[in-house]
């Protein structure tokens, strides 16, 4: 029983982690296309943050946590603002 509790807790961990990389990387990715370059901080656009909402969807069913599209904007708004 505590073997199943630590794998799907360090499960849910993985998956925390994997998902915030692959926002912080996607949202490098559409800036390298989108041609800015500059060393100023901008506000993210709306594909990028939908593109992170994506991933904080995934993330949220694979570890069957509770929430819905408006959280994982806002979620995704945020993390990419900070």
């Amino acid at each position: 029983m505590a073997t199943k509790k630590t794998a799907k807790k360090t499960t849910k961990k993985a998956a925390k982690k994997t998902t915030a990389k692959a926002v912080k990387e996607a949202a490098k990715k559409m800036a390298r296309k989108a041609g800015s370059a500059s060393s100023a901080k901008t506000a993210p656009t709306e594909a990028e943050i939908r593109l992170a909402a994506y991933f904080l969807f995934l993330e949220r069913r694979q570890t069957s946590f509770y929430g819905d599209a408006c959280g994982d904007w806002l979620e995704a708004r945020r993390r990419l603002a900070s």
